[in-house]
C-alpha cells in the first residue's frame, strides 16, 4: 500500500550469515523477495569489522582490489586481499545524501574535503582467518597474525596513508604478536595512520578465556593462552589489559594499539557510516537487517544490534531475517524488532523478502 507522505522503498542491510551467505548475497536474496511482491528496496549490506568488512567497504565505495602473497595463520603461503581508496575518490558532492556520506566517510578517514592521501581498507580474516584453517588443522597456541601484519605493510608499500583494518573470525590468540613483528620487520608504520575496527569490546586479557574455544582451544590451552597474553601486555610499550576493544581478533586490536598507537574503533557503528546508512534509513519506510545466527553475541556491538539501534532512535520499523535464532523472547525485546523470519538457504531468504512485502 502506497501511503502519502511515506517512502514506498525498503532498506535492505543484512550482515553476512557467517560461513554460509555473504552480506551481498543476502541482500540481494531478500530484495528479489521484496520487489517480486512491488516493494522497492535499497540495498545496503553491512559487516562490523570481521569477516566480510572488506567486501562490503569496497563495494560501496569503489575501493580498488589488490592482492597479496601472506601467511596463513599456520605460516603457510595463502593470497590475500586488501583494497585502495586513491585520494579524491570517494568525495562526495551534490544533493544532500551524497554531502551527508562524505562527513561520515571522513569521519573514519575516508574521504571527505582535506583528505588527500589514500586510505587501505585491510580485513585480518584473509590472512589470519579461521576460515583458512581446517577443523582438524586448529592449531590456538602456534597460530599466528604475522600475515596480517604482512598485508598491512603491503597496503602501506602501496602508498596507503590510511589503514582501516578490520579485525574478528581470526584463528588467532596471539596478541598480535606476528603482527608486531611482520611490521617492525619492514620499518614501522611509517606515518600511516592505523584505525582497528573492532567487532568486539572484549579487553585483551579475556581474549582466550572468551574466544579461544572457537578456535579450537581446551580449558589447558585456555590458560596457556591466557598467561601468554599477561606476558605480552607486560612487556608491550603499554598495557592494554581492561582496555575496551583490545581483545578483538584474540588481542590483535590490543597488540597493534600498544606498539603502534592504532586507533580502536566500534566496527559496526563506523562501517554504518561509511555506507551512509542514517541517510538512507531515513529515506525508508522500513529496515530488513539480518545475520546467520541470532544470540546474545548480537547484543554486544554485533551489526544487527547496531542497525536496530539506529532505527528504533530514528522510529523506522524494523525487521530480521536470520538462519537460526538462539535468543529467548525477553532478550529479544531488547532490540525491538518488529519481526523475526527464520531462514537458512537463499530460496528460503527470498521467501521471507516476499512474506516481508506483504506487511511493510
Amino acid at each position: 500500500m502506497t501511503i502519502p507522505g511515506v517512502p514506498s522503498n525498503v532498506l535492505v542491510a543484512p550482515d553476512a550469515f557467517k560461513g554460509t551467505f555473504a552480506a551481498g548475497e543476502v541482500a540481494a536474496a531478500i530484495a528479489r523477495g521484496l520487489e517480486a511482491r512491488g516493494r522497492p528496496a535499497d540495498l545496503c549490506p553491512i559487516a562490523d569489522g570481521g569477516e566480510g568488512t572488506l567486501e562490503v567497504l569496497a563495494a560501496a565505495l569503489g575501493a580498488e582490489i589488490h592482492q597479496a602473497a601472506v601467511d596463513d595463520p599456520l605460516g603457510r603461503p595463502v593470497q590475500a586481499e586488501w583494497g585502495l581508496l586513491r585520494a579524491g575518490e570517494t568525495l562526495g558532492s551534490g544533493d544532500g545524501a551524497a554531502r551527508a556520506r562524505a562527513v561520515a566517510l571522513a569521519r573514519i578517514g575516508v574521504g571527505g574535503r582535506g583528505h588527500r592521501g589514500t586510505t587501505a581498507v585491510v580485513e585480518a580474516a584473509q590472512a589470519s582467518g579461521l576460515d583458512l584453517v581446517a577443523a582438524a588443522e586448529r592449531d590456538p597456541l602456534g597460530a599466528t597474525t604475522r600475515g596480517t601484519g604482512q598485508l598491512i605493510v603491503a597496503a602501506i608499500d602501496a602508498g596507503a596513508e590510511t589503514v582501516l583494518l578490520g579485525v574478528g573470525g581470526t584463528a588467532t590468540t596471539d596478541g598480535g604478536s606476528g603482527a608486531i613483528r611482520a611490521i617492525r620487520a619492514a620499518g614501522g608504520l611509517r606515518q600511516t595512520r592505523l584505525t582497528v575496527l573492532c567487532d568486539v569490546q572484549t579487553p585483551f586479557e579475556d581474549a582466550a578465556v572468551v574466544f579461544g574455544p572457537q578456535k579450537g582451544a581446551d580449558r589447558d590451552q585456555v590458560r596457556q593462552l591466557t598467561r601468554r597474553l599477561e606476558g605480552i601486555a607486560r612487556r608491550l610499550p603499554r598495557d592494554p589489559r581492561r582496555v575496551p576493544m583490545t581483545g578483538a581478533a584474540g588481542g590483535l586490536a590490543g597488540g597493534l594499539w600498544a606498539a603502534f598507537g592504532a586507533e580502536l574503533r566500534a566496527g559496526a557503528p563506523a562501517v554504518l557510516d561509511a555506507l551512509g546508512f542514517d541517510v538512507r534509513m531515513r529515506a525508508a519506510r522500513a529496515v530488513v537487517t539480518g545475520e546467520g545466527k541470532l544470540d546474545r553475541q548480537s547484543l554486544a556491538g554485533k551489526a544487527l544490534s547496531e542497525v536496530a539501534t539506529r532505527a528504533r532512535q530514528a522510529g523506522v520499523p524494523c525487521h530480521a531475517v536470520v538462519g537460526s535464532r538462539a535468543l529467548g523472547p525477553f532478550e529479544a525485546r531488547i532490540l525491538d524488532l518488529q519481526g523475526i523470519l527464520g531462514a537458512s538457504t537463499l530460496a528460503q531468504i527470498e521467501a521471507a523478502g516476499r512474506r516481508l512485502a506483504e506487511v511493510l
